[in-house]
């Protein structure tokens, strides 16, 4: 087992780490649009939202070798199913072919009170 951690990703805002890496998967912690930079959330809108999300899973991915076409799985959780079409707008560009599985949840709150929240597993071979 290997922890990962991207400088390029927002730390952890709990006991838990970015990603760890075991037999050739990657599983990444849940994102939320926290800027790493400035270590805040996101806002203005739900593509926004969730652009810094991909972005943070990516720097992440990059860390670990990998990258967005070796994803097999991502969970989405957000906090108004009414955002779906415009997420899976922006959801889509990073997986312009053979996307992963991944399931849509909508949850009463996130953490930092963010609007959307994505984990996911990949393969680092």
């Amino acid at each position: 087992m290997k922890i990962i951690y991207s400088e390029n990703a927002p730390n952890p805002i709990g006991p838990y780490s970015q990603a760890v890496l075991v037999n050739g998967l990657l599983y990444i912690s849940g994102q939320v649009a926290i800027d790493s930079k400035i270590q805040d959330l996101i806002t203005g809108s739900i593509e926004a939202e969730t652009t810094q999300v991909m972005e943070n899973l990516g720097a992440i991915l990059k860390e670990a070798s990998t990258d967005f076409s070796k994803v097999i799985k991502c969970s989405i959780f957000i906090r108004d199913m009414d955002d779906f079409a415009k997420i899976n707008e922006v959801y889509g560009k990073y997986f312009s072919k053979n996307p992963p599985a991944r399931e849509t949840i909508e949850v009463s709150k996130l953490p930092k009170n963010g609007n959307i929240e994505i984990s996911c597993i990949a393969s680092v071979h």
